[in-house]
C-alpha cells in the first residue's frame, strides 16, 4: 500500500508540475478576484485542480451481489460491493472495493461509467485495482455527456488483436488525438493493488503550447469518463480451486475484476474566464463566468458584448469579451466579421434598433428627418433634433443633419423655409408660396456708353459651342449650379448675391451651398457676355480669382455662364467621377 501511495503522490505533482509548463492548469493565488488584477485589468484565470470523480455516481454494467450470491449481498455492508465505492473517500486503513459479478466465461466485458457533470480539462485517470489488472482495459471519453464515445488510451498485452492497435506508436503533431495501446502495465504483479494511470497529455507535441492548440484543448476536454474491462487476467495455477468451492464447488476458474479508486484529475472547463464552477438554480455545475462571458464553459460572450469576437483566454490575454459601442442608444448589438477585419480586428460590433432618433452602426448619427444638436453630447438622450421642416415652404421634410437647414421651394429661405427670400413676396400658392419682384434687368442698369464699341468682338471668346464636354470641364476651376437672386453695382463691378445649389467641381474649398457673391464686371455684362436674369438658375464654369475685395466667385467672357438644364445633371456627375478617377489632364 505505501508503494501505492507514493506512486499516486508522484502522479499527482507530476500532473501539478506539468500544467506549470503547459499554462492552463497552473495553480493560482486566491487574491479578491482571482481573474482580475491589482489595477482591476482582466487576466486568465482557471479553478482549481481536483478529482472530478470524488463523490460522484458511477454507472457499473456488472455488480457482486446484484443478483445477491453467497458472498455477495447488498443487503449486508460487509459483503456488498457496490459502484459507490469507487469514488468515495479511500484511505490505506480503509480500502473499500467496488467488485464485479463472478464471471466464467472469458473474454467479457464489464463498464464503469462516469459523468462529470460538466465539461472539464481532464489531466489523468487512475484506477487502483483490489483485483489483479485486467489483462486488457480500455478508456474512453465523451465530449457530449455520452452521446458519443472516442477512446482515450487502450492497455492490452494482445494490443494488435483485441483492439487493433499496435503496441508501439508515436504520437506526432498529426496525430496528436490518437488513441495508442501499451502493454506497459499488464504484467501479472502484483496480484492485487495493481494501479493504471493515464496522463491525456504525456508525449504530445504541442504539450508545451497548449495555449496555442486547439487541438489538445478539444482532446483533454470531457463530460463522462468510460472504462471498459475486457479480459481479466488468469490464474489457473493460484488458487483456482479453493476459489472454485467458494463459489459452489463446481471445480471451475472463476474471475472478477474489483477496483478501490478511480480518479480523474482535472480542472472544470472554463476557458480561462472563470475561477471556480458553482450550482446554478438547476443544481447543474457550471463556470462562475468573469470577463463579461456567460455560458456553462464561459464559451461565449454576453449579451451586447459583442465588439470583437469570443476567444479563450491565454497566460498573455484575457480575451475579455468588450461591449459594443452604441453611444447609450441601443441595448442590442451584433458582430459583424467584415467590418473586425476591415478595421484591423479591434472592432466589429454593430448596434441593433438605435433609440433617442439616431442611427448608424454605432447610433452615432441622426437618422432621417432629425439633425444633430452640437451643444449636446452625441451621448445625450437629445442629441438629435427635428428637421421640423415648413410644411409649405419646404420642398421635403429631410434636413441638413450637420446643419439642420431644409429643402426650401424656389423663393422661400430660412432653416425651416419659413420666410420668403430678397426679392420675392408671398403668394396665395402652396405650390409656389414665394413669387419674385418685378425687377429691371441688370443690363439696362449698364449704360450704353460703357459698353465696348464692338461687342461681336469683345465677346467672341465665350460664343460659339457650349457643348459641355470633359476638356472644358477640366480647364476650370469651378462649376457650379446657382440661382440669381438680386444685384447690385460696387465700382465697375456688378454683384450678383446668388445660392449655389450644387457644387460639381471647385478648388476654393470655401465655396459650399447656400448663399454667395458672384462678380461681373459691368463691360462683359453690357455685351451680354455673360448674358444674366435674376431668379433664374445657370450653369457657371469659370476661373478662380482670389481677391479680398470681391470674396466669392468670378465670371467674364471667358466663363461659360448658361441657363440651367435639368438634363445635365448626369453628365455633370459622370465627368465629376472622372475627375475622381484621375481622368482631367492639367492645361
Amino acid at each position: 500500500m505505501e508503494v501505492l501511495q507514493l506512486l499516486r503522490l508522484f502522479l499527482t505533482t507530476a500532473m501539478l508540475g506539468l500544467s506549470q509548463t503547459v499554462n492552463p492548469f497552473v495553480a493560482q493565488q486566491t487574491p479578491p478576484d482571482p481573474c482580475y488584477d491589482e489595477s482591476g485589468a482582466p487576466r486568465r484565470c482557471i479553478p482549481e485542480f481536483v478529482n472530478a470523480a470524488f463523490g460522484k455516481e458511477v454507472q457499473a454494467s456488472s455488480t457482486c451481489g446484484k443478483p445477491p450470491t453467497r458472498h455477495c449481498n447488498a443487503s449486508d455492508p460487509r459483503r456488498a460491493h457496490p459502484p459507490a465505492y469507487l469514488t468515495d473517500l479511500n484511505t490505506a486503513s480503509n480500502m473499500t472495493c467496488w467488485r464485479s459479478e463472478t464471471l466464467h466465461h472469458s473474454p467479457q466485458n464489464v463498464t464503469l461509467t462516469l459523468s462529470l457533470g460538466k465539461k472539464f480539462e481532464v489531466v489523468y485517470v487512475s484506477l487502483q485495482f483490489c483485483s489483479p489488472r485486467p489483462e486488457s482495459t480500455a478508456i474512453l471519453k465523451s465530449m457530449d455527456y455520452g452521446k458519443t464515445w472516442v477512446p482515450y488510451q487502450y492497455y492490452s498485452s494482445q494490443c494488435r488483436k483485441i483492439y487493433g492497435k499496435p503496441s508501439k506508436a508515436t504520437v506526432t503533431k498529426q496525430n496528436e488525438q490518437e488513441a495508442l495501446c501499451t502493454d506497459g502495465l499488464t504484467d501479472l504483479y502484483p496480484l492485487t493493488g495493481g494501479l493504471i494511470a493515464f496522463s491525456t497529455l504525456d508525449g504530445r507535441p504541442s504539450a508545451q503550447d497548449f495555449d496555442s492548440s486547439p487541438v489538445l484543448q478539444d482532446w483533454v476536454t470531457a463530460t463522462d469518463i468510460r472504462v471498459v474491462f475486457s479480459r481479466p487476467h488468469l490464474f489457473r495455477d493460484l488458487g483456482s480451486r479453493n476459489a472454485g468451492e467458494e463459489e459452489g464447488g463446481t471445480g471451475s476458474t472463476p474471475y472478477y475484476y474489483a477496483v478501490g479508486e478511480l480518479q480523474v484529475g482535472g480542472r472544470c472547463k472554463c476557458n480561462g474566464h472563470a475561477a471556480r464552477c458553482v450550482k446554478d438554480k438547476e443544481q447543474k455545475l457550471v463556470c462562475d463566468c468573469k470577463h463579461n462571458t456567460e455560458g456553462p464553459e464561459c464559451d461565449r460572450c454576453k449579451p451586447f458584448h459583442y465588439d470583437r469576437p469570443w476567444q479563450r483566454a491565454s497566460a498573455r490575454e484575457a480575451n475579455e469579451c468588450l461591449a459594443c459601442n452604441c453611444n447609450l442608444h441601443a441595448r442590442r448589438c451584433r458582430f459583424n466579421m467584415e467590418l473586425y477585419k476591415l478595421s484591423g480586428r479591434k472592432s466589429g460590433g454593430v448596434c441593433l434598433n438605435c433609440r433617442h432618433n439616431t442611427a448608424g452602426r454605432h447610433c452615432h448619427y441622426c437618422k432621417e428627418g432629425f439633425y444633430r444638436d452640437l451643444s449636446k453630447a452625441i451621448t445625450d438622450r437629445k442629441a438629435c433634433k427635428a428637421c421640423d421642416c415648413h410644411p409649405v415652404g419646404a420642398a421635403g421634410k429631410t434636413c441638413n443633419q450637420t446643419t439642420g437647414q431644409c429643402p426650401c421651394k424656389d423663393g422661400v429661405t430660412g432653416l425651416t423655409c419659413n420666410r420668403c427670400a430678397k426679392g420675392y413676396q408671398q403668394s396665395r400658392s402652396p405650390v409656389a408660396p414665394c413669387i419674385k419682384i418685378p425687377a429691371i434687368n441688370p443690363t439696362s442698369l449698364v449704360t450704353s456708353t460703357e459698353a465696348p464699341a464692338d461687342c461681336d468682338s469683345y465677346c467672341k471668346p465665350a460664343k460659339g459651342n457650349y457643348k459641355i464636354n470633359m476638356k472644358k470641364y477640366c480647364k476650370k476651376d469651378y462649376v457650379v449650379q446657382v440661382n440669381i437672386l438680386e444685384m447690385e453695382t460696387v465700382a465697375n463691378w456688378a454683384k450678383f448675391t446668388i445660392n449655389i445649389l450644387s457644387v460639381y467641381k471647385c478648388r476654393d474649398e470655401r465655396v459650399k451651398r447656400g448663399d454667395n457673391f458672384l462678380w461681373i464686371h459691368l463691360k462683359d455684362l453690357s455685351c451680354k457676355c455673360p448674358k444674366i436674369q435674376i431668379s433664374k438658375k445657370y450653369l457657371v464654369m469659370g476661373i478662380s480669382e482670389n481677391s479680398t475685395d470681391r470674396p466669392g466667385l468670378m465670371a467674364d467672357k471667358n466663363s461659360l455662364v448658361i441657363q440651367w438644364r435639368d438634363a445635365w445633371t448626369r453628365r455633370l456627375r459622370k465627368l465629376q467621377r472622372r475627375e475622381k478617377k484621375g481622368k482631367c489632364v492639367k492645361p
